[in-house]
């Protein structure tokens, strides 16, 4: 089999695992955890962005330019089992002070670790698929993980919610630990067994498409930072990981807690998502490959839009329809959103800079999504000491920021027309 073609196939593979592990420790998993180890929703909905502030640390993959493959399998490997930690943590006998601080220490050391080669790591692979293709090989690489994480959902769901009820929680964690030690395995199995691009073929490429070195000097790495399609790019992902991370990190403690959904049910709305991403993920990925990466962004925006003012108006008793209204849009969105913000910056800036262009993207914005969630923490806080009240009217924390994310996706939507569609002609 063709180098390039068994590379493809193994990405998908990698991706795979990489989501089962991801499910793992978030939404309400994560909570479950933290709920355990006596944390508050304003801090779970911290740690949970975190993910987002963790992105930060891609800006040092600029200066990783030698043994690339080499050093992704390593942090990878060694991310992996940080988050088994997360759930090795609440077994251990120490006061629950110093459970929680190293519970954070590790989501911290964790995302540290992914986010350092994940640049490197996304360019290596998609260096592997030919740039007419991108958005159909990058829907049904996610339909894979969605379609396999379905059942990998409910199944880990369905084992939490049985040992929690009969009041054996801890077993269920060591479970967890163990599931994500075999996951970590079969993942580092993908990436050793993928190939790389070798320098005279990275070179030619380049030159196919009229491209100049990117350079290993200090003028060549930081000149990114000048690059107009780089920061246009950027004050999109800025105003999306806004929108998404105002609200989304607070929405899974928001599920088990107000909206009293056991963990089954949360993992039953996890296939439901799945399922409508699979659906669309593909249509978006042919729409994009023939109108363009900004326009289907700009269309996911409007959806996610509609599912942040139908959360506005969920609450307990009308919880299991508005919230699995909601969600159904999200996925939606999240069916193009996802592959659109790793693939403008394919569209838009040159082959030679795109892996500095991606660390430098993700770096901003997530600094900015986590910006966003320690400012919306103290308003949770706020609601939820205040008898879910803001402004004398009774509403839960988390439908107010449904309505601040609502605002901000209609802003996105306005950028994106005026900087990216407008001028193509949308």
């Amino acid at each position: 089999m063709d180098k390039h073609r068994r590379t493809r196939i193994l990405y998908i593979l990698q991706a795979d695992f990489e989501y089962f592990i991801s499910l793992l420790v978030s939404g309400s998993f994560l909570a479950a955890v933290t709920a355990q180890l006596g944390i508050s929703d304003s801090l779970t909905g911290v740690i949970s962005a975190i993910i987002s502030l963790g992105q930060a640390f891609q800006l040092l993959s600029i200066f990783m330019r030698k043994n690339i493959k080499r050093r992704v399998v390593l942090f990878s490997v060694m991310n992996q089992l940080v988050f088994m930690c997360l759930y090795v943590i609440p077994l251990t006998e120490l006061p629950p002070g110093w459970k929680a601080a190293l519970f954070i220490g590790a989501v911290t050391l964790a995302y540290f670790l992914y986010n350092i080669v994940h640049p490197k790591k996304i360019d290596w692979f998609m260096s592997m698929v030919e740039d007419g293709s991108r958005g159909r090989y990058t829907s049904v690489k996610e339909m894979v993980s969605l379609l396999t994480g379905m059942v990998f959902s409910y199944v880990m769901g369905s084992m939490s919610d049985y040992y929690r009820g009969i009041g054996q929680i801890r077993k269920s964690f060591a479970i967890c630990a163990a599931v994500i030690f075999g996951l970590t395995v079969l993942h580092t199995l993908t990436m050793a067994l993928a190939a790389e691009k070798e320098e005279g073929e990275e070179q030619e490429e380049q030159e196919e498409r009229g491209g100049a070195s990117s350079g290993t000097g200090r003028g060549g790495r930081f000149a990114i930072f000048r690059d107009r399609n780089v920061l246009r790019v950027t004050a999109v992902l800025v105003i999306w990981h806004a929108a998404n991370y105002v609200a989304v990190p607070f929405y899974g403690s928001y599920q088990i807690k107000e909206l009293g959904f056991g963990l089954k049910y949360v993992s039953v709305l996890g296939i439901l998502y799945s399922t409508v991403r699979i659906l669309f993920s593909f249509v978006w990925g042919a729409y994009a490959d023939k109108r363009s990466f900004a326009r289907m962004m700009r269309a996911c925006m409007a959806v996610a839009a509609v599912g942040c003012l139908i959360n506005v108006f969920t609450v307990p008793e009308n919880g299991k329809l508005f919230f699995t209204t909601y969600y159904i849009c999200y996925a939606v969105a999240m069916a193009g959103i996802g592959n659109a913000a790793m693939n403008m910056v394919f569209d838009y800036v040159d082959a030679p800079k795109r892996a500095d262009a991606l660390a430098v993207t993700q770096v901003v914005a997530g600094i900015c999504g986590f910006a966003t969630t320690l400012l919306a923490s103290p308003l949770v806080t706020y609601v939820q000491e205040n008898g879910n009240k803001f402004m004398g009217i009774h509403l839960y924390a988390q439908q107010v920021l449904s309505l601040l994310s609502c605002g901000l996706y209609l802003l996105a939507i306005g950028f994106l027309s005026a900087m990216f569609c407008r001028r193509s002609g949308a």
